[in-house]
Parts: structure tokens; C-alpha cells; sequence
């Protein structure tokens, strides 16, 4: 068969350029993710408010919705490799920043530019992964997609709170094994020879692309489950670290990255072992089950309840990688390789909006009325968003 490199090869090979981008993939969460468990030491080191960890913890999210407004269809003008690397050096160059950050300000900037990264490469992944992936594979390509990038956020959390748990300087330590990661990523896939495409102008004007009009109910469906879902896991990725230090006997960044890492891991298994599952299946599954990890955390707000934090965190990755699993599943099938890259983009900015605006105004009523206040004000609010979809979707007549 004719491979990625345009010559006759072996199947075993031909996974060798679907594996580096997955690498960079994976390298490039990891360094997005990475500084979730380090948010309690900056806000003890710099006597940071609960709100002012949610702007910077925003900040990067802005740079992803910057991005994919702004630049969503880079990968459609150079091409997915370049792109790719593209995103690789803004990476590098974000941990950079936060290693010398003494200031939220500072830190604020690395992140967002660490957001810029991660918009541009989660969808050139995306398309890369699609592309390089041996052809009687293709069919997996959703799942596999949504599996690492899970698997990349997960380890980023435990990579950082465990390098900043035995290390002297924990807010710099954590950050150098990533970046030297990611400069080799960069480096390797000049190794990978891009397949030919048909350029499209590059433009910035934003343009939010939704696919054909029959697909339109389904499309918000798929965008608010992953609203809902971007939005639960903020809340564990940015104050979590803060509020289980009240609920659980052990405490540390090791303790706070591996309750993030649980999450997604738990998500990626459930992505992998569930493959066969139909999209519709996935979605209703993942909103039953985000629902009851949100009213468990409720509940674990009020009680403070040790064991029902346990089970909040172990639903919620459950939940986090049917709905997730699904929406991919659906993008995959109502969108064609021309607009696909667009759409996708319009649904990670629907997503990400999710990791902005609740989690913000968790931050203020944490501020104003306490931090249990406000995560459980945040679980009803999602629970009612969750319970709506599922509705919404169990009267729905399209399907992909």
C-alpha cells in the first residue's frame, strides 16, 4: 500500500507517523496541563485569592478560544505538520515564561500563550492523526484522537504534582522535562514528509463554521455536552487542589495532580474499552453519569465527605469519556475532510466557553460567599445543563 511517505512499506511502519504526531500531541497536553496540581503553592507563595487562580487558570483557556477563532483553519493553509510544529514552540515558549514568572501577571501570559498552543494543536492533531493512521484503521481515528488527547491531559497533572512534590523549586522543576520534551517533538517531525493537500488562503477573520443545516440540533447537543464537560473538569483542574485540602487527610501537589490525572486516565480507559459503542449510546451515558458526579460532589461539599469526592472524581472520568467519546464520534460523521477542521474548531470553542464563564463565576461567589458555596452553586447549575441534553437528545429524530 502506498504509505504516508509514498512508497511501499509494511503495515508495521506505516504507524510510525501516526505514532510521532500522537508523541506531540501528548508532549503538547502534558505541558497544558501541567501546572494544575502547582496552583495551591503559587497561591500560598503569592497569597493569590481563589478568583484570582481562576483568571489565571482562564487566561489559558482564552488563548485556546483566541485561536480557534482567530486561527482554527491554520492547519488548512500550511498544512497540519507545520502547524503542528507551530504549536510545539508556543508551548515551549509559555513554559518558558512560567518558569521565570514571579507574578501572576507573569504567569497569566505563559498561559495564555500555552493556550495558543493547545488550540492549534488540538485540531492539526486531529487531522494529522486522520491522515497518518494506516487505512483499514480509519474507522478508529475519533477514538483514537479523543484517547490521547485525554491520556496527554492526564499525565500532565501527575507529571507536575509529583516532580513538584519532592522537588526544591517546585514551580520551576516541573516545567524543564517538558520543554526539552517538546523541543525533541519538534525536532522529530521534520523527520515526517507532509502528504500533498490543496492550500487554502490563511485568514484570520473569525468564522465560526457549523456543518449542514439538518445537523444543526445534534451539532449544539454535541457542543453544550462538551460545555458541560470542559466545564466540570476546570472546576477539579483549578480549584480542586484548593478545596480538597478541607475534604481529604492527605494534602500536596502529588495528592491534588493524581486526583486531576484519575480523571482523565479513568476517561481514556473508557474511551479505549468502549470503542464499538454508538455515538447516541455514548452521549446518553456520559450526561447520566456527569450528572450523578456532579450531584456527588454536591454533596461532598455539604457533608465533606471524603468517600464522595472519591466517587465524584471516579463517575466524572467515567462520564468525561463516554460524552466525550460520542461528541467526537458525531463530529466525525457529520462533517466532510473540507470543513471538518472548521467545525471541530466551533465545537472546541463551545467547549472551552465552558471552562470560562462558570468557572469565573465560581471564582467571585468563592470570593464572596466561600468556596463550598460556590462549587455546589456550580453542580446544580451543570447538573440542570446535563439533564437538559439528555432530554433534549433523547427527542431528537437525526442522528449521524
Amino acid at each position: 500500500m502506498l504509505n504516508f511517505y509514498g512508497s511501499n512499506m509494511t503495515e508495521n511502519i506505516s504507524w510510525r507517523p501516526f505514532a510521532m504526531v500522537s508523541l506531540a500531541l501528548i508532549m503538547g497536553t502534558i505541558g497544558t496541563a501541567l501546572a494544575s496540581p502547582l496552583y495551591p503553592i503559587y497561591q500560598q507563595a503569592w497569597h493569590l485569592s481563589p478568583s484570582q487562580i481562576t483568571y489565571i487558570f482562564v487566561a489559558y483557556m482564552f488563548g485556546c478560544l483566541s485561536t480557534l477563532l482567530f486561527l482554527g483553519r491554520t492547519s488548512n493553509s500550511i498544512g497540519f505538520l507545520r502547524t503542528l510544529q507551530l504549536g510545539l514552540v508556543f508551548i515551549s515558549l509559555g513554559l518558558i515564561i512560567s518558569v521565570f514568572a514571579d507574578n501572576a501577571l507573569i504567569l497569566s501570559v505563559g498561559r495564555f500563550i500555552i493556550g495558543i498552543a493547545s488550540g492549534l494543536m488540538t485540531t492539526s492533531a486531529m487531522l494529522g492523526m486522520m491522515q497518518t493512521i494506516p487505512e483499514r484503521h480509519k474507522q478508529l481515528a475519533p477514538q483514537w484522537v479523543s484517547i490521547l488527547t485525554a491520556v496527554g491531559f492526564g499525565l500532565g497533572p501527575f507529571v507536575g504534582g509529583t516532580i513538584a512534590q519532592f522537588s526544591q523549586t517546585p514551580l520551576i522543576t516541573p516545567y524543564l522535562p517538558i520543554i526539552l520534551g517538546a523541543v525533541l517533538c519538534f525536532i522529530g517531525l521534520f523527520r515526517l514528509k507532509a502528504p500533498a493537500f490543496q492550500p487554502q488562503p490563511l485568514s484570520i477573520a473569525p468564522k465560526l463554521l457549523r456543518p449542514e443545516p439538518q445537523y444543526h440540533p445534534l451539532f449544539m447537543i454535541v457542543g453544550l455536552t462538551a460545555f458541560s464537560a470542559f466545564a466540570a473538569f476546570s472546576l477539579f483542574a483549578s480549584l480542586s487542589p484548593s478545596f480538597i485540602q478541607d475534604i481529604l487527610p492527605w494534602h500536596g501537589p502529588f495528592v491534588s495532580g493524581s486526583a486531576i490525572t484519575c480523571i482523565l486516565l479513568i476517561s481514556a480507559l473508557v474511551q479505549f474499552f468502549a470503542k464499538a459503542v454508538a455515538a447516541k449510546k455514548c452521549l446518553n451515558i456520559g450526561l447520566i453519569i456527569m450528572l450523578a458526579s456532579l450531584i456527588s460532589l454536591a454533596l461532598c461539599m455539604i457533608l465533606k465527605a471524603s468517600l464522595l469526592f472519591f466517587v465524584s472524581d471516579i463517575l466524572f472520568g467515567i462520564g468525561h469519556g463516554f460524552a466525550l467519546m460520542g461528541a467526537f464520534a458525531v463530529i466525525h460523521a457529520i462533517t466532510t475532510l473540507q470543513n471538518r477542521a472548521a467545525v471541530m474548531s466551533t465545537y472546541l470553542f463551545i467547549g472551552y466557553l465552558g471552562t470560562i464563564v462558570p468557572i469565573i463565576a465560581v471564582g467571585y461567589l468563592a470570593d464572596h460567599f466561600g468556596l463550598s458555596f460556590a462549587v455546589t452553586s456550580f453542580c446544580v447549575a451543570m447538573s440542570i445543563l446535563c439533564l437538559v441534553l439528555w432530554f433534549w437528545h433523547q427527542k431528537l429524530r437525526i442522528t449521524a
